[in-house]
Parts: C-alpha cells; sequence; structure tokens
C-alpha cells in the first residue's frame, strides 16, 4: 500500500474556529473518461445524508464514463457507501466484504472501495487492514470530492489506497448528482453535527457544522425547479442550526425556508430537526407557507429527564412538551413523527413510563424506534448498564404497540377526505396502482392514470390502514 493516512479519534473531537472555505469541482486534466467500457455498482447503507452522498459519487462516475450495473458479477467497480449509528450496519457491511473476497479471486481487476462513516473510525480502517486485504480504496466523509482522484491512482498504479481526513473538510460545490428519483431530490444545506449526544458517532464520522451560503443553495434548487422536480427535501444532522456558524452575516434556517418558498417550489420538505433549536420564528415560517409541508420529524429520543441529560440532549421532557404544543397550535394540520431509544444505560422502567407517557402526550403519527447500540468511542460506550437484551427488547415491542396506534390514528383523520398527493410510481405490491405521498408524507396508493406520475394531484381517501391510505384520483 502506497498511500494511507488514517482516521484518528481525538483529532475528530476537536472543532476548530477556522473559517471554512468553499472550493470548486475540478479534477486534473489528465483525469478523463476512466470509466469507458467498464461498469460500476453501489451499496448504500444508512439515511438520507448517505443516500445524497451517493448520488453525488454516482454522478462523478457517469461523468468518466462508467455505466451502472445491478449485476456483481459483471461490475469493474464495487463501492460501499457505509453507516456507523449502530452495530447492526456495521456487520453488515463486513460481511459484505467478506463476500466480496471470493469475487475478487475470480475477477482480480475488480475494484473495491469503502466509503462514508465507518472508515471515519479508527477500529474500521485497523480491521480492514488486517481482515479486509482485498479492498483497494477507503475514503471518509470529509474527501468525497476526491474520490475520482483516488480511483485514478489505484487503476494506473495498480495499489491500493486509505485515505481518512480527521479533521473536517471545507464545502466543495457544483459537485455533479445524479438524482435517483425524477421528481424529489435531497439538497445538503449543511454538514456535520456539533451536538454531541453521549449515544452518537456521527459527531465524529462528519465532523463540526458547516452551513452552505444561500446562493448555492438556490442555484441548486432553481436547477432542480427547471427540469421539473415537485419536491426538495433539505438535509442536515441538525437542519435548525443552519446559519449559526456564518461569521459575515445573520441568516438562519427561517430565512432559507422563505427564500426558498419564493422560488415557488411546490414541496419543501426538510430534516432532521433538533428540538433546542426550533425556534418560534421557524414555526411560524412553516405555518405560513403552504410549500413547506406540513410533516415535522422531532427526535425526542427518551422522556426521562435523567435519561436525556445522561444523552447529553439538552433539553427537558417538559420543554419538548412544550415546542410540540406551540407547533400544534400554530399547526392543527401538522403530523409530527420522531426518534425512540430504549435500553439506554441507567433508564429504568419508571424512565420508560415517562417516555410512553411523552408519546401519548405528543399525538405523535409515527416513530423511528431502537434498542440502544454502544458505539466505540461515545461517551455512552462507557456507561455501566444492568440493562438485559430482554428487558430492552420487551420495552421496545411495548413502545411499539403504541407507536403503532399513533401511525392508524393518523392516518384515520383522514378517512374521506381528499388530499394533494406527489405520484410517484407505480406500487411496489400492486402493479395496477400507483403510489405517492401526501403533504403529511402518508403512503398512499391510488387508482389514477399512469400520465399522473410526476403529477401532484387531488386524491380521494376511501380507507385509512395502519401504514398507509388507499386512494382514487379525482
Amino acid at each position: 500500500m502506497e498511500r494511507m493516512n488514517k482516521p484518528d479519534l481525538r483529532t475528530a473531537r476537536k472543532r476548530s474556529k477556522s473559517e471554512v472555505l468553499v472550493n470548486e469541482y475540478q479534477l486534473s486534466k489528465d483525469i478523463k473518461d476512466l470509466g469507458l467500457g467498464k461498469k460500476f455498482l453501489i451499496q448504500t447503507h444508512g439515511c438520507q445524508a448517505n443516500e445524497a452522498d451517493t448520488e453525488i459519487i454516482k454522478g462523478m462516475l457517469l461523468e468518466q464514463k462508467f455505466t451502472e450495473t445491478d449485476v456483481l458479477e459483471e461490475t469493474d467497480l464495487v463501492l460501499i457507501n457505509t453507516c456507523a449509528i449502530r452495530e447492526g450496519a456495521e456487520n453488515k457491511v463486513f460481511g459484505e466484504l467478506g463476500r466480496l473476497k471470493s469475487f475478487k479471486r475470480v475477477n482480480p481487476n475488480l475494484i473495491i472501495a469503502v466509503a462514508g462513516c465507518m472508515p471515519q473510525e479508527e477500529a474500521t480502517v485497523e480491521r480492514i487492514l488486517k481482515t479486509y486485504k482485498h479492498v483497494d480504496i477507503v475514503f471518509g466523509t470529509h474527501n468525497i470530492s476526491k474520490f475520482i482522484e483516488y480511483l485514478n491512482y489505484v487503476m494506473k498504479e495498480n495499489k491500493s489506497l486509505i485515505e481518512v481526513f480527521s479533521e473536517e473538510g471545507h464545502i466543495t460545490e457544483h459537485l455533479p448528482h445524479a438524482r435517483d428519483n425524477r421528481f424529489k431530490a435531497w439538497v445538503n444545506i449543511m454538514y456535520g453535527c456539533d451536538e454531541f449526544c453521549t449515544y452518537c458517532i456521527v459527531p465524529y464520522t462528519r465532523g463540526k457544522e458547516r452551513s452552505r451560503r444561500k446562493e448555492y443553495i438556490i442555484e441548486e434548487v432553481k436547477d432542480l425547479l427547471e427540469r421539473g422536480y415537485k419536491e426538495i427535501t433539505l438535509l442536515g444532522q441538525n437542519v435548525n442550526s443552519y446559519g449559526l456558524d456564518f461569521e459575515n452575516y445573520n441568516y438562519s434556517f427561517a430565512n432559507l425556508l422563505e427564500d426558498l418558498s419564493d422560488l415557488g417550489v411546490p414541496r419543501i420538505r426538510f430534516q432532521t430537526s433538533h428540538p433546542k433549536d426550533f425556534s418560534d420564528e421557524l414555526i411560524d415560517v412553516i405555518a405560513i407557507r403552504d410549500s413547506v409541508m406540513p410533516h415535522i420529524h422531532l427526535p425526542v429520543q427518551s422522556g426521562s429527564n435523567k435519561v436525556l441529560k445522561k444523552m447529553n440532549r439538552k433539553y427537558t421532557k417538559e420543554q419538548y412538551l412544550d415546542l410540540v404544543d406551540r407547533i400544534y397550535k400554530a399547526m392543527p394540520n401538522v403530523s409530527i413523527t420522531t426518534d425512540i431509544i430504549v435500553g439506554f444505560p441507567t433508564e429504568t422502567e419508571e424512565d420508560f413510563q415517562d417516555t410512553l407517557d411523552l408519546v401519548r402526550k405528543s399525538n405523535f403519527e409515527g416513530a423511528f424506534t431502537f434498542v440502544y447500540s454502544k458505539r466505540k468511542g461515545t461517551p455512552a460506550a462507557t456507561y455501566e448498564t444492568d440493562i438485559t437484551e430482554e428487558i430492552a427488547k420487551d420495552r421496545l415491542h411495548r413502545l411499539n404497540e403504541l407507536v403503532n396506534e399513533g401511525y392508524k390514528r393518523g392516518n384515520l383523520r383522514f378517512q374521506d377526505h381528499t388530499v394533494k398527493v406527489l405520484v410517484e410510481g407505480i406500487s411496489k405490491n400492486n402493479p395496477e396502482v400507483l403510489s405517492g405521498r401526501t403533504e403529511n408524507n402518508k403512503l398512499i396508493n391510488l387508482k389514477a392514470s399512469k400520465e399522473t406520475i410526476g403529477q401532484i394531484v387531488e386524491v380521494r381517501i376511501i380507507e385509512a390502514k395502519t401504514w398507509s391510505l388507499e386512494g382514487e384520483a379525482l
């Protein structure tokens, strides 16, 4: 191995106050058409940020004349874009790397690349070096823009490369994108996270918060509108803190939503929101602007003040419920969903009952629920606990029963109503019907002409189920 730059967790913890520079994406003039006659395959694990990163990587490869395939036996390059949020996600990646070893034996020219959050962890890189020596390229979240240069090096030098930056990178604009959806698009508005929840590895894998300048975001959204996109989802680990890192001017997430709404975007969504930064100004903008959809994903994680403090969430149960109340008063039709962790170290049955109480009072219409997963390098990984796997699974089961009631209740309120739906395509379960999403982000299967795909149409709800709606286009 000729090039190696391994991650360092201590460095990743640090937060510098140095100004974030904006760079333009460009390649060396001698890098051209690397993929002529070659195919690539990308496997993506994790959150929307990873999906957005994959669209950039795919855009780079298509620009270099690679052709995409979903057949592993015929590909020349396989890239795994990884997630480090839970142990199960990491185990899947290592299992896939083990499986790829046999493909490398059959095709020694196959290039195997590992990207995303896992390479930002020291243990991951050491394990790849020791056990998965057939991997050719390893890079992290801060240097995606350099991937084609790394690929060029490996292809021409026939050497492997590990290049992981522990210090957050600058922002690179005008990166190529290959959008996976013709009507809906992810748009990053910021990178990184400064919250340091004690259970979460993301602040280490994604670096400090860096907000994109509004002019670049507006330019990207304008381009998407010209190409016929109907829905834009703004992405950030904590979108509510967008702009707080700007030194030269005062510009908030609420301001950005107003400016994007003025462009005429039919639908604007965003994720994810941190409760501590959800301002009254933001509530007012969402309530007033029809193009900002009435669905808010607002992770709470726990309803116990003791546990919330151990998690370093920076709010109390009472403050969260007050925020939810203010949102409902401003937007009676809004749908609120959340994230909840059970089995966090020190969580007692009383703490868990506080969580159930919060769920009841918040009227959630859905939740992503998880058993706590220890992540090496986070403070919570050192916390002592007497919570058994059996106890944690029992709590998850009881929580899900309550959450499922919220799913059904949230759908039932639309029974026999007319709603606006972005028709996304043919249903996965029934080729005779189409599927899409309502303004409140409800999944709906509907009877309509295929000509409505990609359009926003009015639909009458004829049946509300627990997980979806059934309807007919008017």
